[in-house]
C-alpha cells in the first residue's frame, strides 16, 4: 500500500510543473499586474521553474530514501 502511495506521490510531484507551466497558462495571460518589474506571465513562467525545481527535489528524495532502505 505504501508503495502505490510513494508512486501516486511522484506521478502529483512529475505533473504539477507541467499543470503549472501549460495548464494554467490561459489563466495567467495578463500584462498588467508587474511582479518585481516583469509581467505577469513572464513572473508566472519565472516562478514555474522554481516550483519544478522543488518538484523534482522532492522526488529526488523520496527516490533517495527508497535506495537508502534496500
Amino acid at each position: 500500500m505504501e508503495v502505490r502511495h510513494m508512486n501516486f506521490l511522484k506521478v502529483t510531484l512529475t505533473l504539477i510543473p507541467f499543470i503549472w507551466t501549460i495548464g494554467m497558462i490561459p489563466l495567467a495571460n495578463r500584462v498588467t499586474p508587474f511582479i518585481f518589474g516583469l509581467p505577469f506571465l513572464a513572473f508566472w513562467l519565472v516562478a514555474g521553474v522554481f516550483v519544478a525545481f522543488f518538484c523534482i527535489q522532492c522526488i529526488y528524495r523520496i527516490d533517495s530514501k527508497n535506495v537508502r532502505n534496500l
